[in-house]
């Protein structure tokens, strides 16, 4: 898993609540069998027409958001089933970091478990983000997990919370697996203690 330490990059707003997983990923393209390659897909419904041609109204395809690595969107985002794909092709598509009022909590776990970084903010806070978009051409952030800040170019510091565990984590890139392998050393020594796999 890449390590989430602190990213800067060109914001993508998405003006929508309640933006379930069968948005995110459709369910016609959970038979592939790899864990990449559904960036592709990101909310394909809503990216490409009829004809395959992308959709020019669509917020991820305005070229001011072209290579947007951190997506602003409203409350409740990643609702509906807990398909883990949808975290994959968030990130396969580029991005790291999410900001939103509330997470559907399946989601919201599964960001941390594929190193992307959920963060959720208050409404007046996430609507901030909105408005300065809005106002600034090109708009960027920098996502800061070791300070658990976020700031712009024009004064905005904005200081967020996560669990520590699920922070140290991110920022050493460590999945499930490699976060029990840390332990490594005290979980054969324990088991040596009492006489387990002799």
């Amino acid at each position: 898993m890449q390590p989430f330490v602190k990213e800067t990059g060109v914001v993508a707003v998405m003006d929508r609540a309640n933006v379930d997983t069968d948005q995110i990923i459709p369910k016609q393209f959970l038979k592939r069998i790899e864990r990449t390659g559904f960036g592709q897909f990101l909310f394909f419904d809503w990216r490409f027409m009829d004809d395959g041609q992308l959709h020019p109204d669509f917020e991820l395809n305005h070229p001011a958001v072209a290579g947007a690595s951190i997506l602003v969107t409203r409350r409740n985002f990643g609702s509906g089933s807990s398909r883990e794909h949808a975290v994959w092709a968030i990130d396969d598509y580029g991005i790291r970091a999410v900001i939103a009022p509330s997470f559907a909590d399946i989601f919201y776990n599964n960001c941390f478990k594929n190193g992307v970084l959920p963060i959720a903010l208050s409404e007046e806070q996430v609507e901030e983000f909105f408005q300065r978009f809005a106002k600034h051409p090109g708009y960027k952030l920098t996502v800061d997990l070791e300070a658990k800040k976020i700031t712009d170019a024009h004064g905005l510091e904005v200081s967020f919370e996560v669990d520590e565990h699920r922070r140290h984590k991110l920022l050493k890139g460590l999945d499930d697996i490699a976060s029990t392998l840390e332990l490594e050393d005290k979980i054969a020594a324990y088991e040596q203690a009492n006489g387990i796999g002799v």
